[in-house]
């Protein structure tokens, strides 16, 4: 597949992912019925998984790894704690409190990730300056 093609449909899963993160978020803070519906619960696991796998690909075409080149080490450290946070924010915090500050916390984190796939640095968007 053409890289700029895989690229774009990253990006996209992204966006896509984060929209659909923050519209759970605010269905568990509320917690509204609505997060229990089958396609809701499920969408998110079929966005992600194809992120994920184009990640993958655009790692091979690129032939830069987590461990070996940073900024992509950086990106999956802070990936693996947006998934702990994000789980916090849906379904593990115990309080709409706790679940509302777990979700600004997710959101900032994927920022990060954002700045750094942007940047290719780990400064993320702080490699601007």
């Amino acid at each position: 597949m053409d890289y700029v093609f895989v690229k774009h449909m990253h990006m996209g899963m992204a966006y896509l992912s984060i929209s659909f993160f923050i519209f759970r978020s605010i269905l568990s803070v509320t917690e509204s019925a609505l997060l229990q519906n089958k396609v809701i619960k499920i969408l998110p696991h079929i966005i992600d998984t194809l992120l994920i796998l184009l990640a993958g690909h655009l790692m091979m075409t690129i032939q830069q790894y987590p461990f070996t080149d940073a900024w992509l080490t950086a990106k999956l450290i802070a990936l693996i704690a947006y998934v702990i946070v994000g789980t916090i924010a849906i379904k593990r915090g115990k309080t709409a409190i706790i679940r509302m500050w777990a979700s600004v916390v997710a959101v900032a984190i994927f920022a990060y990730i954002l700045g750094v796939a942007k940047n290719h640095d780990v400064m993320s968007w702080l490699a601007l300056a």
